[in-house]
């Protein structure tokens, strides 16, 4: 049973899968819901400091490297551009919301990591930034519970 949780716990840390796939990979696997969802968000939520304070400063390091600079500009463009969309959408008093909707809204693309970069990129703060993006991994948690164990009955699982 703790090999289970912990496999949704790593599952959660991984960019681009994230909590998206340690909730249903968790319901899948017969977790209780609730727990799954604590610990998949503490996983997902784990990495938010670091790629705040160092992924910005990685990416800008490597810009200039021969093998993995056109990858590291490509992330800093997306970041940036992420960040400029959701500041262009909200204005700076809604970033918070637009961060949290962001990270929220179950997508290809969002999710805590890149909402995290896009808020370093415009400096919203770590307070801030940290707060947005674990209510965004809570609501994510919540849809893809649901999804999963609607996609569960759905299928006879």
């Amino acid at each position: 049973m703790l090999k289970k949780y912990l496999f949704a716990f790593f599952i959660s840390m991984v960019p681009l899968v994230e909590l998206r796939g340690g909730v249903p990979a968790a319901v899948i696997m017969g977790l209780d819901y609730w727990p799954s969802l604590v610990i998949c968000a503490i996983g997902n939520m784990l990495p938010v400091p670091v790629i705040y304070f160092f992924a910005r400063k990685v990416l800008l390091w490597g810009c200039d490297k021969k093998y993995i600079g056109k990858f590291f500009t490509y992330c800093i463009e997306k970041g940036e551009r992420g960040g400029q969309k959701l500041k262009a959408r909200a204005g700076r008093n809604g970033l918070f919301i637009a961060l949290l909707l962001f990270v929220g809204i179950p997508l290809p693309g969002t999710g805590a990591w890149t909402g995290t970069l896009a808020a370093s990129f415009l400096n919203m703060g770590i307070k801030s930034t940290t707060a947005a993006v674990s209510l965004g991994v809570i609501l994510a948690g919540l849809i893809m519970g649901f999804l999963s164990m609607t996609g569960l009955h759905v299928f006879g699982l």
